[in-house]
């Protein structure tokens, strides 16, 4: 059975772990607290969820007896895990930056593509009763703004914004990630929040979208890679060839995300 977690903090002591939000589960390990042969484990961006859901039904239909296991979360939490020491076999990251720091460790296999490309979008309020229109409005008074971390890819690509429109940003807070940042608008805590289009689509029920002209200076760049000392490089290798493969872009398209 798959299982999926959610990461917001990890600190890695001893035998390593993956650990998720709340309750802290694993992967399920042979011996030695090592996953189980029939276990691949994936750390992908936040952002990632809905198509690596989808992808990892079809690898698991396509090879019978692998569980794949779903790390999700901030790119620059996950990245630090793997450092640490993490039994991670793929990492699919939201920034080129995140991926560096796997690969300055000595950590990402010889190639880390990028697979995909994604964009900031405005996630507010559905029917957008706030009546923002453009990056500029995030600041207007009454309108709560949340945005991610700096350290965090879309934070980043927020800043990177901010820098180039001149426009600095007042957010009532700076979340872990994208999720939190689509948490906080459609439970009514925020009226808008900066995230990716690809977010607000995949919430299309709860939020409406606010694209602005500015977001073209800051396009993210997703890197992939079977990890250089990963458990089950065999299966990582395959997992790469299907998120890079026909089926792969197709899931991508169609959740939103752009063409590298």
């Amino acid at each position: 059975m798959s299982r999926h977690r959610y990461t917001v903090f990890t600190a890695v002591l001893g035998t390593a772990v993956v650990a998720g939000c709340g309750g802290g589960a694993q992967p399920s390990s042979g011996a030695g607290g090592q996953p189980g042969e029939g276990t691949l484990t994936v750390s992908a961006a936040a952002s990632l969820t809905k198509v690596f859901g989808e992808l990892e039904k079809r690898f698991e239909t396509d090879n019978p007896g692998v569980d794949v296991v779903l790390n999700l979360g901030s790119s620059s939490t996950l990245a630090e895990q793997i450092v640490h020491g993490a039994p991670v076999d793929v990492f699919a990251a939201a920034s080129p930056a995140t991926m560096k720091t796997v690969a300055d460790a000595g950590l990402a296999g010889a190639e880390q593509p990028v697979f995909t490309t994604n964009k900031l979008q405005i996630a507010v309020a559905a029917g957008n009763p706030k009546g923002v229109t453009g990056f500029a409005d995030l600041n207007k008074p009454g309108v709560i703004t949340v945005v991610c971390a700096p350290q965090v890819p879309c934070g980043a690509a927020t800043e990177k914004v901010e820098k180039a429109s001149g426009i600095a940003l007042r957010p009532a807070s700076r979340e872990p990630d994208v999720k939190s940042v689509v948490n906080k608008v459609t439970s009514g805590n925020a009226d808008a929040g900066v995230v990716y289009l690809t977010d607000v689509l995949d919430n299309d029920a709860k939020v409406d979208g606010v694209s602005f002209p500015e977001a073209d200076n800051a396009i993210n760049d997703y890197p992939v890679t079977a990890l250089k000392n990963a458990p089950h490089a065999a299966l990582a290798a395959k997992f790469v060839e299907l998120v890079r493969g026909e089926d792969g872009r197709r899931a991508l398209e169609a959740a939103g995300f752009g063409t590298p």
